[in-house]
């Protein structure tokens, strides 16, 4: 077969992978290793339509990256790696792009730790593990945070004293830049538009949200923050809070920073408001039904949404269009439809037909052919990898 890049997206207790053939662009196997450290931890491939589950040897990220090997083996898939992509969520301001992997890299990524104390550390583990077992293939990392290094200043600072962004590096870095980058592309397309002169408001909403401008191809502000906890509402995360909460609820409540900092993180956002549950699906199932937690959720994160696309389109410069993007945003067509029907005033009028047709993978325009136009996009971020890692591996074509 052509050659191939293995796309490594690696966390605390997991290690998610893709083999993308770099000609066809297709994933010719995908496969999730979990539960990383705990007694059970096991593999699952996909390929070929099949699906299989297997244990670990042993419960680590080494043991999940050998079974990877032994099943592209078994395939005769192994010999056409010719390069391995890693996504690295936090790259600081020392990477405004996706960079070959070296040791003065690494420890460039591992010094932005501070900045992602939670997923850092993981990806590091996977790229050390990675340079073991493929010594001689380039290795590339690809950021979330790259893509919003074009950001102005007015867009990232915070308003605090100065010494501390120069001191400690406290500003807005935003996250899931891989995938806006991707969905910028296609999206552009889709307009019939270069991508260079294309402004809009893209959402990527998941269990962690975030939306952000994109004016003339590049990025011109984003909601998430120093960390992935500021901006929309998300399925466990609360988004913007005013910052006394802290003191607040250590006064009333003899809560810690900590405890504090974990309920914002794990206990609000979806879950919190709706005190059932942080997936969408069965939120909207059980509004339906007339539980008022859920139907209370769903409209914080509406309205939420709304407002943060009204405040995206001055940063954006001009709306050529608003894009959903992400496992809600390419799924609930509730959920789009309130979000479009509070966005009259920017010009946007819900197609309700189109908006229910863009589902399971249904890309496509949902509003109507007088409005600003509104895009379902599927996001592809393990494409965008591999591509990334083909040209800084010298293999794209």
């Amino acid at each position: 077969m052509n050659s191939s890049i293995l796309v490594i997206n690696c966390g605390s207790s997991s290690l998610k992978f893709a083999l993308i053939d770099s000609a066809s662009h297709e994933a010719v196997m995908t496969g999730l290793a979990e539960k990383l450290g705990l007694a059970d931890a096991c593999i699952t491939f996909k390929h070929d339509g099949g699906k299989q589950t297997a244990l670990l040897s042993a419960p680590d990220h080494a043991a999940a990256m050998h079974a990877i090997i032994e099943k592209l083996q078994q395939v005769s898939l192994l010999d056409s790696v010719k390069a391995i992509g890693h996504r690295v969520v936090h790259g600081g301001e020392h990477f405004k792009q996706s960079a070959l992997l070296d040791e003065t890299a690494i420890d460039e990524i591992e010094r932005c730790i501070k900045l992602a104390p939670l997923h850092n550390p993981a990806h590091i583990l996977g790229i050390r593990t990675a340079i073991k077992e493929f010594p001689s293939l380039p290795q590339v990392a690809v950021f979330d945070t790259s893509f919003h290094q074009t950001m102005p200043e007015k867009a990232y600072l915070y308003a605090v004293p100065m010494k501390l962004y120069r001191e400690n590096s406290l500003r807005r870095y935003g996250m899931h830049g891989t995938s806006y980058r991707f969905v910028a592309e296609e999206a552009a397309k889709m307009l019939g538009k270069p991508a260079d002169e294309t402004s809009l408001v893209i959402a990527h909403l998941g269990n962690g949200a975030s939306i952000a401008a994109i004016r003339n191809g590049k990025c011109a502000d984003t909601s998430m923050g120093l960390t992935p906890l500021e901006g929309l509402v998300m399925g466990t995360r609360s988004g913007d809070i005013d910052p006394s909460v802290f003191g607040y609820l250590a006064t009333e409540r003899g809560m810690d920073i900590t405890s504090i900092t974990n309920m914002l993180n794990k206990e609000s956002g979806l879950l919190g408001l709706s005190e059932l549950s942080n997936d969408c699906r069965e939120l909207e199932e059980a509004a339906a039904k007339g539980h008022e937690g859920a139907k209370r959720a769903l409209e914080v994160f509406a309205y939420r949404l709304a407002k943060y696309v009204a405040s995206m389109s001055v940063g954006a410069g001009r709306l050529d269009a608003v894009v959903f993007t992400g496992g809600i945003g390419e799924n609930s067509s509730f959920l789009r439809a309130e979000v479009i029907n509070q966005l009259g005033f920017l010009g946007l009028k819900l197609d309700a037909a189109a908006n229910e047709a863009c589902i399971r993978g249904n890309a496509g325009r949902i509003t109507a052919a007088d409005s600003v136009p509104a895009l379902v996009i599927n996001t592809n971020e393990e494409l965008m990898i591999a591509m990334d890692t083909a040209e800084l591996a010298g293999l794209a074509k």
